[in-house]
């Protein structure tokens, strides 16, 4: 989930939590943590609403002062017959494993099957083998643009940047404001295959 930089403070402090959006489908599920821009949340409920029962005391636990500023906001990229879909969270206060994982160059035994499974990803990919070569890209430009790094390979950008999700879900790669880096991980099993 998206969220503008003004609501991280008020979901810092408590104050907002809940979301509205308009989902053809449901993009986020009850139960699970998502990464965001404001933080690492938990979504607690998703629950398809109309939006003649949205509140002001709703709008507000969202961050809005009316309800029909929130439901200006959320149909502003939607179509009116767009479902919309109340969204409850928390913000979660532990490390992320994510960033853990990043922070922590493997060795060894752990290293190998690092590179081990980056070459069966390569081997799987219907598009040919991109992961050692995104990594590479990404070292010799950090915080290049992801449309330019895409163009660089031939490819779209949407596809790619799903290509280099998959690269920091290992650990290996963070993002940026503009474009990604290495993470400490990610310059360890690079560095190893090409010492």
């Amino acid at each position: 989930m998206l969220f503008a930089r003004r609501f991280a403070e008020p979901i810092a402090r408590g104050e907002v939590d809940l979301t509205f959006r308009r989902w053809r489908r449901a993009q986020v599920r009850a139960g699970h943590p998502y990464r965001t821009p404001v933080g690492r949340l938990h979504v607690d409920d998703v629950t398809e609403v109309d939006p003649g029962s949205v509140t002001d005391a709703d709008a507000a636990r969202a961050g809005f002062p009316t309800a029909g500023a929130l439901l200006a906001e959320a149909g502003r990229h939607a179509a009116d017959d767009t479902p919309l879909f109340r969204i409850r969270f928390h913000l979660l206060d532990e490390p992320d494993p994510r960033a853990e994982l990043a922070g922590n160059p493997p060795s060894g035994p752990e290293a190998a099957a690092v590179a081990a499974r980056l070459d069966a990803m390569d081997r799987r990919s219907t598009h040919g083998p991109w992961t050692w070569a995104t990594l590479r890209a990404i070292a010799r430009e950090p915080g290049r643009r992801a449309p330019d790094l895409a163009a660089g390979f031939g490819r779209e950008t949407a596809p790619f940047k799903a290509d280099v999700r998959k690269l920091t879900a290992l650990g290996l790669t963070r993002s940026l404001p503009v474009g990604y880096e290495l993470s400490p991980r990610g310059r360890a099993v690079l560095a190893d295959r090409e010492p």
